[in-house]
C-alpha cells in the first residue's frame, strides 16, 4: 500500500492570503497621530518617492557564555538592544525634507526670492519629528502603520544628478528614545498598527455592499 501523504502542505496558501499581501511603497507622514474624536488618523505627508520605502525593525541579542553549552539556547539569548528605521528614497524635494536630512537650520537669505538652509553645531529637540510614519496597505484595502514617536535623519543629504533623469535622493530616518523621567531606556517607541479581523470584515462588508 502506498504511504499517505496528504497532511502535507504543498505550500503556505490559503483562502485568505490574497487578501494578506502588502502591494505597492506606501506612504510617509509626520506628526501623524490618531484624532479620538473623529475616528480619523491625521499627519502631514513626507512628499512623494520613487524606488520605495524599506522598513528594519532589528533586535540585538547577545548569548550569554556558559561552559558546557555549545550552541545557542533559550534563556541565554537576551536582547540588550535594538534599531528601528526607514529608508526612503525621495522624489519631491522640499525645503522642510532637505533641512532634516543635512539637520540644518533657516539662516537669512541675501535674495528675498530663495529659502536659505544653513549648518549648525548642536541637534535641537525641533529637529526630531515627532510620529514619524509609514502607512502602507494590502491587498484588501487595510492599512498597516509604523509610527516611530521620535525620527531623525542620520545618513546627510546625497544628491546623484543626471540628464533625463528624476533626481531621488535617498534618506534614513531612525527611531530614538525620548529621555524624560520615567521614561523606557531599553526599548525603542516604535508601534505597529495592524487591522484586527473584526475591523477588516467590516471594511470588506462595506466594499461589497458599493459595489452591489
Amino acid at each position: 500500500m502506498a504511504a499517505d501523504w496528504t497532511e502535507f502542505a504543498v505550500s503556505g496558501v490559503s483562502e485568505t492570503t490574497p487578501q494578506n499581501i502588502m502591494l505597492g511603497a506606501g506612504t510617509l507622514y509626520k506628526n501623524f497621530t490618531y484624532e479620538k474624536a473623529q475616528n480619523k488618523w491625521k499627519g502631514t505627508i513626507l512628499g512623494a518617492t520613487s524606488g520605495g520605502n524599506k522598513l528594519t525593525i532589528k533586535p540585538e541579542t547577545t548569548d550569554i557564555p556558559v561552559d558546557g553549552v555549545t550552541v545557542k539556547a533559550k534563556g541565554l539569548v537576551q536582547k540588550i538592544g535594538e534599531t528601528a528605521q526607514i529608508e526612503t528614497n525621495m522624489v519631491e524635494i522640499t525645503k522642510e525634507f532637505l533641512q532634516s536630512t543635512v539637520i540644518g537650520q533657516t539662516g537669512t537669505s541675501e535674495d528675498a526670492r530663495f529659502d536659505v538652509i544653513e549648518s549648525k553645531a548642536l541637534i535641537e529637540d525641533s529637529d526630531y519629528i515627532e510620529n514619524f510614519a509609514f502607512v502602507g496597505f494590502k491587498t484588501n484595502g487595510s492599512p498597516i502603520i509604523i509610527v516611530f514617536d521620535y525620527a531623525i535623519c542620520t545618513d546627510g543629504l546625497e544628491s546623484d544628478n543626471k540628464d533625463k533623469e528624476a533626481s531621488v535622493i535617498p534618506a534614513t530616518f531612525q527611531c530614538v528614545a525620548d529621555l524624560v523621567a520615567g521614561g523606557s531606556t531599553n526599548k525603542l517607541p516604535y508601534h505597529i498598527y495592524v487591522p484586527n479581523a473584526s475591523a477588516t470584515q467590516a471594511t470588506q462588508g462595506t466594499q461589497k455592499a458599493v459595489k452591489a
